[in-house]
């Protein structure tokens, strides 16, 4: 039997397939990207057209690039051996060589993981686990609220959900779980308020500890962070944000999780982000490139302190440490390991982002920044009240790049490009030359320069 052609498979769509966060509008007047194949960093549309993939599928999830045998291979002998071992106390050998293997690869006193099956299932374990901390602990035994930030993502399910502030995702269940509440972020262009960069770690540092303090810190039981926030765009904290950060959690007992779903396992060019900082929290969660988007999977992974207090985690799925997901994700880290994946992300990724420094002459270009193998470029209709573009200025940017083949992901006010970590020097130049030349065409397109 034939495949079904393009246009065919559009028309299943619309029809059967319901998209995440993208309009039905939109839908019918674009359509949608309908994958069918993909080899290396190319991926292959249902048209036959080819795309250089700059943003590891938009999730920033395939972070070894498409058609990595070993990590496919290991799946199938897995799942041949041993595809299911259920839940509570039985587990598969395999979840426990890699909840070993996370223990040895994490910073410090991070040891204890239990895994799920995505991004948010894994903030709704850190979180559970926060709140199981302290009553078990018995010094705070109403300690149940969590802060996060301003443009914050931490997941979409119905717990995690209260922390997240971006992608509008949040509004629309109102009201959810109680307890949750959100401060200002260390945005470095569009800063909080306007007040100058130089002020800003001061700031958001402060309004923590008050936030903290105006809870009562007896009700507070962590706040939770991402590294580097996705919201508008790859948002680099200053230097000084997370140790002082640290210094606030432990003033006032308040454990710190760390969301590395997008930034762990060599997004940022170490193996987590907040190793940049020197900075070890209570709890880690961990997600996408843990296996390279070969298989969904999820992971909390806990400190000493945290897993020693807890007499029973209470929690259950009935697919945490499926086997076949953990055979995919030590792969990976093999793949990592062997390949010094990490450290040429680092070196790839700084030459990434001083060659998308030219981009700052465009009049429309606001700012341009990054950290590994994950850089944006931030828009604005006026470099000096740094106003963003409040039409599809930045959507039609992108869609020029992928008419020309390459692909990045609009984020809000921004482009942003998280290439799979065996991206070449020649394909990061490729993609700032066809940013430039899209970035162009739009502008001249519309008389904005």
């Amino acid at each position: 039997m034939d495949a079904p052609n393009l246009d065919a498979l559009t028309r299943d769509a619309l029809d059967y397939y319901l998209f995440p966060l993208a309009t039905k509008q939109d839908m019918r007047t674009d359509g949608p990207m309908i994958f069918s194949s993909a080899e290396g960093m190319e991926i292959t549309d249902a048209g036959g057209k080819t795309y250089l993939d700059m943003m590891s599928t938009q999730t920033r999830a395939s972070s070894l690039g498409y058609g990595q045998e070993r990590i496919a291979r290991a799946i199938y002998d897995q799942l041949m051996s041993l595809h299911y071992a259920g839940t509570f106390a039985n587990v598969a050998d395999t979840t426990i060589r890699l909840s070993a293997k996370i223990a040895d690869l994490a910073p410090g006193s991070l040891t204890a993981t239990v895994f799920a099956g995505s991004g948010s299932e894994a903030n709704e374990m850190s979180i559970k686990l926060a709140k199981q901390y302290h009553a078990a602990k018995g010094d705070k035994p109403r300690a149940h609220k969590i802060i996060s930030r301003w443009d914050s993502y931490h997941g979409a399910t119905m717990g995690v959900i209260g922390s997240t502030d971006y992608l509008g995702t949040r509004a629309i269940t109102e009201p959810g779980v109680p307890g949750f509440s959100r401060i200002p972020a260390p945005s470095l262009y569009r800063t909080p308020f306007g007040m100058d960069p130089s002020e800003v770690c001061d700031f958001c540092v402060d309004f923590l500890e008050q936030h903290i303090v105006h809870e009562g810190p007896e009700t507070v039981a962590a706040f939770i962070a991402e590294p580097v926030m996705q919201g508008d765009g790859v948002q680099v904290p200053p230097d000084d944000y997370f140790p002082r950060v640290r210094e606030v959690c432990d003033k006032y007992d308040v454990l710190l999780i760390g969301d590395e779903v997008i930034c762990g396992f060599g997004r940022t060019g170490r193996w987590f982000a907040l190793e940049h900082w020197g900075v070890e929290c209570d709890i880690m969660s961990t997600a996408k490139a843990i296996t390279a988007g070969y298989f969904p999977l999820g992971a909390s992974t806990a400190s000493r302190k945290v897993a020693d207090a807890l007499p029973v985690f209470t929690h259950v799925q009935t697919y945490n440490g499926h086997p076949g997901a953990c055979a995919a994700a030590l792969a990976t880290i093999d793949i990592l390991e062997s390949d010094n994946l990490i450290e040429r992300a680092a070196e790839t990724g700084t030459y990434f982002l001083d060659g998308m420094q030219r981009l700052r002459d465009l009049p429309v270009v606001g700012d341009v920044r990054g950290l590994g193998m994950w850089t944006c470029i931030d828009f604005t209709c006026d470099k000096k009240t740094k106003a963003p573009f409040t039409d599809d200025t930045v959507k039609a940017i992108t869609r020029r790049m992928a008419d020309l083949g390459v692909l990045g992901g609009e984020e809000g006010t921004a482009i942003e490009f998280g290439p799979a970590l065996i991206a070449t020097r020649e394909m990061v130049d490729r993609c700032v030359d066809v940013a430039e030349q899209a970035i162009r065409e739009v502008m001249a397109d519309r008389d904005l320069g």
